[in-house]
């Protein structure tokens, strides 16, 4: 399951948590390591843009309370859907309730 998430960091002086952005990136890169993390942007200013990769929605859960121990922060978290889904809604012109979907 892919789900965007959007964080924006709770309103901090950077210079005062620079050893907690380090770890982020640390936590970060292992998930872009193992796969989890599909893309990764930084907002302009502060905070960040992730696509992850996940089984569970328990799985995001826990990857934004990881996420939030090294930079506290509001997220936004969106479920995606690959674009063959809707696409195939639409072509059909139909209800996509009445679709056999995978």
């Amino acid at each position: 399951m892919l789900f965007l998430v959007i964080s924006t960091p709770f309103p901090q002086q950077p210079s005062t948590i620079r050893k907690n952005q380090t770890l982020w990136w640390d936590w970060i890169n292992h998930q872009i390591s193992i796969g989890v993390a599909k893309h990764v942007y930084t907002k302009l200013g502060r905070g960040a843009v992730v696509i992850f990769d996940v089984e569970r929605p328990e799985d995001i859960h826990k990857l934004v309370n990881q996420w939030s121990e090294n930079i506290p922060a509001t997220f936004e978290v969106e479920p995606l859907l690959p674009k063959e889904h809707q696409e195939k809604i639409s072509r059909a012109g139909t209800n996509p309730m009445s679709l056999d979907m995978p």
